[in-house]
């Protein structure tokens, strides 16, 4: 399963004076939304999407249109009644209405019950061509990110167990711990294990929360504590484009 959320609030570009959600706005004759989830056509009849969105805008009506257009197979809405905690909790609530994670229902990761693996990716930026590595196995690997070299405070990271080793060791949110940050591309092998690891992390006062809310990054340290095969992906900077704030959204207005 391909597991978008998009239950932020948007308020940078509120603030900035647009007037509908980002994966609304257009750029280059399409929305937002079109640039993100293209990202994984190769996947489109293959595997399901899940939009775990708020009723805004008409969100979920722009959302089955906008999956109809771009011809994904199987596209389910989740739709939330309220501001989450951020962007874990998001997910976690849309696996559990959806029925993924379910130890009973069988290795499907489908959304009709039973546990199986999930991508998670954002809903402002966007990946080109995306295919799932090959450096590794991924359906013999608990779960992968996606990292470019980098630096800066804004990005979650990871650090290798040693230098050019593509097994994780730590991840970090807002605190950099290496070179290697996450393009917002989270694999978990079972939905299951996403889940427990979130309630364990969701039980921690805010204080103690990394980056001050429910970030989808950290939990893979529950994971790798508790022995989990984690793994990093290693793409090149410019095969990522990111559309998260205004500025960034003007830059890639511009870009052509």
């Amino acid at each position: 399963m391909i597991l978008i959320p998009m239950a932020g609030l948007s308020h940078r570009f509120t603030a900035a004076g647009y007037d509908r959600p980002k994966y609304m706005l257009e750029a280059h004759g399409e929305s937002l939304f079109r640039h993100a989830v293209r990202s994984f056509a190769h996947y489109f009849d293959t595997l399901p999407f899940l939009f775990v969105v708020r009723d805004v805008a008409g969100t979920p009506a722009f959302v089955d249109s906008e999956c109809r257009a771009l011809g994904v197979r199987d596209a389910r809405v989740v739709v939330l009644d309220a501001p989450t905690r951020g962007q874990a909790e998001t997910v976690a609530l849309g696996l559990r209405a959806s029925g993924a994670g379910d130890n009973g229902g069988g290795d499907n990761g489908g959304g009709d019950g039973g546990d199986g693996p999930v991508t998670v990716f954002n809903i402002d930026t966007f990946r080109a061509g995306f295919r799932f590595p090959t450096g590794f196995d991924v359906t013999a690997t608990d779960g992968f990110l996606e990292v470019f070299e980098g630096d800066g405070a804004n990005w979650s990271y990871v650090r290798p167990v040693a230098p050019g080793s593509d097994r994780v060791a730590e991840t970090a949110e807002k605190r950099p711990i290496s070179d290697l940050c996450c393009t917002g591309l989270y694999h978990f092998r079972s939905a299951a294990r996403y889940l427990a690891a979130f309630d364990a992390e969701a039980a921690l006062p805010p204080g103690r929360l990394q980056g001050g809310e429910l970030y989808v990054a950290p939990l893979y340290n529950r994971l790798i504590a508790d022995g989990a095969d984690i793994r990093c992906s290693l793409i090149r900077r410019d095969a990522v484009i990111f559309c998260g704030v205004p500025e960034e959204y003007r830059a890639f207005l511009n870009a052509r």
